[in-house]
């Protein structure tokens, strides 16, 4: 794998974290060129990270930006119910919290991955 690390404990997290993130994505029917824009990755890095043969380095960046991903995707399955199907749904709709946009292209920056992080979490305390 890319990215491997002298210390066990974090070579052990940095798997974890891939696995999440390439779980995630394959549950919200995200490919390799959205996936790279969402958490800053190139589109063939990307792809190697969703076949397991990419490992996302604790600490950096993507590292940042997968944790995200995944809380925004956590907090969305337990707004729609556990439910990927309308967490997709969710993700492929105008929303007017995002400018009418989908919010499926406002998380391909990190501006927009953050808003959707904080809009879901406000909703998700309202329930």
């Amino acid at each position: 794998m890319a990215h491997e690390q002298a210390n066990p404990e974090a070579a052990s997290r940095s798997s974890v974290l891939s696995t999440a993130v390439a779980e995630t994505a394959r549950h919200l029917d995200i490919g390799p060129t959205d996936l790279g824009k969402i958490i800053g990755l190139s589109q063939p890095v990307a792809s190697r990270l969703l076949n397991g043969r990419y490992t996302i380095r604790e600490g950096s960046k993507e590292w940042e930006l997968g944790a995200l991903f995944i809380r925004m995707y956590r907090g969305l399955f337990s707004l729609v119910g556990n439910s990927d199907t309308l967490a997709k749904d969710w993700l492929r709709s105008n929303n007017r919290a995002f400018g009418d946009q989908w919010p499926i292209g406002v998380i391909k920056n990190v501006q927009g991955l953050v808003h959707a992080c904080e809009y879901i979490d406000a909703h998700r305390a309202s329930v």
